[in-house]
């Protein structure tokens, strides 16, 4: 299978809202609502505007393989509102949103390869850090795949009213 990386726009929205769909559809048959429940994505204005929203804040990258859309990565300058309350790290960064993947395409290493594009994108723009943050409920299990992609824990938060448990991750480029 040939790995390629693309710059998107606002005409792969509907591509990137399948590929959330599809980590839905994947986590809820793992009995794992928690982290983004349990209805697709795609259905929520909320969600369709941040894609959007984010895309025109940064760059959205696609990773074909063989040709097919099949993971996505946007990556912008800051966090997302919704870490207001979490100290600013006290220099410049480059920060990772929506990493999903269709999952027909799972253990082919198209997530890593975008967050290796990342780092390098962040690199090339002269900044040291990248930064993400994730779910960190249920088994842990994705606050582990970004540790194996060379992030460490920062600093862990809640959000919201159902006080969804997230980790902040940090990695130097």
């Amino acid at each position: 299978m040939e790995i390629t990386i693309r710059e998107g726009g606002p005409d792969d929205i509907p591509a990137i809202l399948g590929m959330l769909d599809s980590c839905v559809e994947w986590l809820v048959a793992q009995g794992r609502t928690g982290q983004w429940g349990t209805k697709p994505l795609s259905q929520s204005p909320k969600t369709v505007e941040s894609v959007g929203r984010y895309m025109g804040e940064g760059s959205v990258f696609l990773a074909e393989a063989d040709g097919v859309p099949a993971a996505t990565l946007t990556l912008t300058d800051s966090p997302g509102a919704y870490l207001s309350d979490l100290a600013p790290p006290g220099e410049p960064e480059r920060y990772i949103h929506w990493l999903a993947s269709d999952r027909r395409f799972k253990g082919h290493g198209l997530g890593s390869a975008l967050l290796t594009h990342a780092a390098e994108e962040t690199r090339r723009a002269g900044v040291g850090l990248l930064r993400v943050d994730c779910y960190a409920g249920d088994d842990g299990k994705l606050v582990r795949y970004y540790e194996a992609n060379g992030f460490t824990r920062t600093e862990a938060f809640t959000v919201g009213e159902n006080s969804w448990p997230g980790q902040l991750l940090a990695r130097r480029v």
